[in-house]
């Protein structure tokens, strides 16, 4: 049992709870009211278009999103709770993993939509590729924050180690998004580059406004998600006793609006609305 398992605002400092500060309760509230917002809205266009696998990879990770901020409305009423701890940080560090899967998803569609010919791989690699290393990087984050947080009082090299096992899982996904990111530029330039699709049939959507909105919406999805891993890498290198670590301003701005601003992009520009359900023929 840890040391602070019977503590209470009123018998024991802030400084011995698990994250040094009480999480602003409006601001958490409104999150889980956002995240459950979207995840009926996913949910509901999902079902209607049967966009079976990009409703899949989004749901679990708004699902987790919803749970960690609900732990952090937890912690308000108890900071010192191992429990709302868990929930928070393993919830919000794992979410944003599944957008980026979503994002992998498309980019093979987009493939298909231009023309396999102009593109570097086929559709399906990039899709396999990067939904692979998102895995990856799920299974050493949730490892690493899983054995961080259930350290024993004074275990510093087991909390270490969990520690440097979820900045490897981190850093992986910021690589993984890097990567990603380059080859979709490259795949943009060889667009550019190519006279002419190899593939007419999607002549009038690549032309539409609606498909640049879709392509914009991506992008910037991409960037957010981008900046929001580099942020949590940087957060955990002090581990969670570090200044970063508990300074809700920072997670409010780089973590909670990173996150909504990519979920607002893929949900307004969902690939049902603007391909409809021809986008489960690609």
């Amino acid at each position: 049992m840890s040391s602070t398992d019977n503590c209470t605002l009123s018998t024991c400092p802030l400084s011995m709870a698990y994250i040094d500060y009480l999480p602003n309760l409006p601001a958490n509230v409104f999150f889980v009211a956002f995240f459950a917002l979207i995840t009926v809205l996913q949910f509901d266009l999902g079902v209607w278009y049967r966009t079976w696998t990009y409703m899949i990879a989004m749901l679990p990770g708004l699902i987790l999103e919803v749970l960690g901020y609900v732990g952090r409305i937890m912690l308000h009423d108890n900071p010192f709770d191992f429990n709302n701890f868990l929930l928070y940080l393993i919830c919000l560090t794992l979410g944003p993993a599944f957008f980026s899967a979503a994002i992998y998803i498309c980019l093979g569609k987009i493939v298909v939509i231009y023309g396999e010919g102009i593109s570097r791989f086929r559709p399906r690699t990039y899709t396999r590729l990067f939904v692979s290393c998102d895995l990856l990087s799920l299974i050493l984050q949730a490892v690493g924050g899983a054995l961080a947080s259930s350290a024993g009082d004074g275990d510093t090299s087991e909390s270490d180690t969990g520690v440097n096992i979820m900045i490897a899982g981190l850093a992986f996904q910021v690589f993984s998004l890097l990567v990603f990111m380059v080859l979709a530029s490259e795949f943009a330039f060889r667009i550019r580059k190519s006279p002419k699709s190899e593939n007419d049939d999607f002549t009038s959507l690549r032309k539409s406004p609606k498909w640049k909105m879709f392509l914009y919406c991506l992008a910037l999805a991409t960037i957010t998600i981008f900046i929001r891993s580099v942020f949590r890498v940087a957060e955990l290198q002090g581990g969670f006793s570090s200044a970063l670590a508990n300074d809700e301003t920072d997670l409010m701005v780089l973590e909670s609006t990173m996150i909504s601003i990519a979920c607002i992009c893929l949900t307004v520009a969902h690939p049902a609305i603007i391909v409809g359900r021809t986008w489960n023929s690609l």
